[in-house]
Formats: C-alpha cells, sequence, structure tokens
C-alpha cells in the first residue's frame, strides 16, 4: 500500500467524475483501476454509475483481493503486479473498449521509466482524449506529459483527503 492513509470519499468522488459518462457505455466498455486498495474509490465508481462488471481491478496484495471480491462480486479482480504487463489483464479486456484507468498506484516509488511505461502503455489501449486518472500528493507531477506524448490536466488540492491530493488526468495528445 504506497498511501499514506486510505484514500476519502471526497478524493474517490473527484477521481470518478473524471470518468467518461457511464450512461454512454455498452457491454464492451471496461474501467480499468489499478491499485484498488480496499475500494474506495471503486465504491465511488460504482456510485457515478459505473456497472459493478465493467470494472476490471488490478491488486497487488492477496489479502486486499479477498476483501474486493467480497465487496465487488461482478467485479472482474487480478491479482498481480500493475508495474508489469499480464496476460490476465489482457485478457480481461479483449474484445472490449477501454473507456478510463483509474489509478491508486504509489507512482513515485518507482523510477521515471516505470512511471512512462504505466502511464504511456494505458493510454496508448485506449482511444484518443480517454483518460488515465492518477492522484498525487506531490507538488510535481509522476510523469511529465510530453515525455509520453500526453497532455495533462490538474484538479484543485481535495482538502478533505489526509494527506490533501489532487487529481491529474492525463489523456493522449
Amino acid at each position: 500500500m504506497g498511501a499514506v492513509s486510505p484514500s476519502s470519499r471526497a478524493l474517490g468522488m473527484s477521481m470518478a467524475a473524471a470518468v467518461p459518462d457511464p450512461a454512454r457505455f455498452d457491454d464492451h466498455s471496461r474501467i480499468l483501476e489499478l491499485g484498488p486498495g480496499t475500494g474506495v474509490v471503486t465504491q465511488c465508481l460504482i456510485d457515478r454509475g459505473v456497472p459493478e462488471a465493467a470494472l476490471v481491478l488490478v491488486e497487488f496484495s492477496p489479502e486486499f483481493c479477498v476483501l474486493l471480491r467480497a465487496r465487488f462480486p461482478a467485479a472482474h479482480i487480478i491479482q498481480g503486479d500493475a508495474y508489469a504487463p499480464s496476460h490476465a489483464v489482457d485478457k480481461a479486456l479483449a474484445g472490449r473498449r477501454l473507456e478510463a484507468v483509474v489509478s491508486g498506484l504509489p507512482l513515485f516509488t518507482k523510477p521515471d521509466e516505470k512511471r512512462e511505461r504505466v502511464v504511456g502503455g494505458a493510454l496508448a489501449r485506449m482511444q484518443p482524449g480517454a483518460p488515465f486518472i492518477q492522484f498525487s500528493y506531490a507538488l510535481t507531477v509522476p510523469v511529465k506529459p510530453r515525455r509520453i506524448g500526453a497532455r495533462l490536466e490538474t484538479s484543485p488540492w481535495i482538502k478533505r483527503n489526509l494527506p490533501p491530493a489532487r487529481v491529474l488526468v492525463y489523456r493522449s495528445a
């Protein structure tokens, strides 16, 4: 777990708001969540209207996977390393349209190349303009958008989170 404390509902709602309108999703739509932890953001995605069955969650911790499977039985939960390419993720997304990637990964714990590979690789899987949504506590961004051919939008600081965080939305340029 890379977070100082679990994400607040305010942060989760802000991240979920950056997902395209779920009313426009169809049976082929998927949301990939990297590092869902205990599922705070996952629940906010569902509250926004994302169908639970459209969620593909990649979590490293086996204990959190058990919790996620109990909380979200219709979601597709993959126990694995979100920083490494995975056949299980490829299989879960095969023939599906990736509407957004929502990330709770502690990107600053990894070298630049690994961060760029995660964000840039996700953007390459999606339609142009689809969002890669990440939160950060830092004053600087974890991936420089020009390094991956993207543009970046940042939210105001969410002060109802401990520590305060902001939402970063990367989109292919």
